[in-house]
């Protein structure tokens, strides 16, 4: 089946270059069964790249999907143009009163702050706390997992001396949970991250429960209430060219960047990456859907609680 997306979203003729099939709203018809409704809150900068990577990943499932887009309305992000933003994304206000099968709250580049002093931080931490009542399951990315892990859970963060930057092993630490369904005893996954949360810190509180980490990188994945929130803190939706970029960026500028591990072949930044998260990447997003999202969802979307 194809994702069912708002028309003239520019992922529509990226995607369909890769031969995955995608429908604009235009050729959306009447079902007997519903789509399922998913809101990508985006507060990374470069939102058409997210938007790509993100679409990619859930086009993989068999399952009709809709797809939106939520913004903040106390930020004004500076990277992507105002008519993009203004044409595909819609203000959390104007969504509050709306239910959702799944949604996804990406990282945002603000890491190294205190939550209270993010400026979006009122309105962000409100949102979270509203997809517990509104959503079936939420999936938080990066500094959206330390940010959740902390509004739910009260769980720190702590900074890195230097940044956790590369593609790490990663082992699943329950390997029958349907989210690893299909997986391997070791998967990989991006880092792109100046800060981290502890395996101590997770034990510790009841309501959390570690299901991968890397003696690399630690914390990786963490799952709660039943699968109903899944806080990674890593980029499995990355594209290959994501860190290498991210590194030419950053280097000679920042003096806690170092050359991204085990991605170069050869570690060598004049070779190409070496992608190998990509197979894990779809399966798990294809898990969420079909056995957190899909099979948890009531045909009612008003009876989410």
């Amino acid at each position: 089946m194809p994702l069912r997306l708002p028309d003239k979203l520019p992922a529509i003729e990226l995607l369909k270059k890769e031969n995955i099939f995608v429908m604009d709203n235009t050729r959306a018809t009447t079902q007997d069964i519903r789509p399922l409704r998913i809101v990508i809150l985006n507060l990374m900068p470069l939102k058409i790249t997210t938007e790509t990577d993100l679409v990619r990943l859930l086009s993989n499932t068999p399952l009709q999907l809709e797809v939106s887009f939520m913004k903040l309305k106390s930020h004004t992000p500076k990277n992507t143009p105002i008519e993009h933003m203004m044409m595909f994304y819609r203000d959390f206000e104007d969504m509050a009163g709306e239910k959702f099968d799944g949604m996804i709250v990406t990282g945002a580049p603000v890491e190294t702050y205190d939550y209270e002093q993010v400026t979006y931080w009122d309105e962000v931490s409100g949102i979270l706390r509203w997809a517990r009542t509104h959503v079936t399951s939420t999936l938080y990315i990066c500094w959206a997992a330390q940010a959740g892990l902390y509004c739910h859970y009260g769980i720190p963060k702590y900074p890195l001396e230097k940044k956790m930057f590369g593609v790490f092993s990663q082992r699943p630490l329950d390997p029958l949970l349907p989210i690893f369904r299909g997986f391997d005893d070791v998967f990989y996954m991006p880092h792109s991250r100046h800060t981290e949360v502890r395996r101590e810190d997770i034990l510790a509180c009841p309501g959390l429960q570690l299901i991968a980490e890397s003696p690399e990188c630690g914390v990786s994945m963490v799952m709660a209430r039943g699968g109903r929130e899944f806080y990674i803190t890593g980029h499995l939706e990355y594209a290959p060219n994501t860190l290498d970029t991210e590194y030419r960026r950053d280097r000679g500028v920042r003096d806690d960047v170092e050359l991204p591990r085990h991605y170069y072949v050869g570690d060598n930044p004049d070779n190409p990456p070496l992608v190998t998260w990509r197979a894990h990447a779809n399966l798990l997003y294809s898990n969420w859907i079909n056995y957190y999202v899909y099979q948890e969802t009531p045909y009612d979307i008003n009876r989410i609680e």
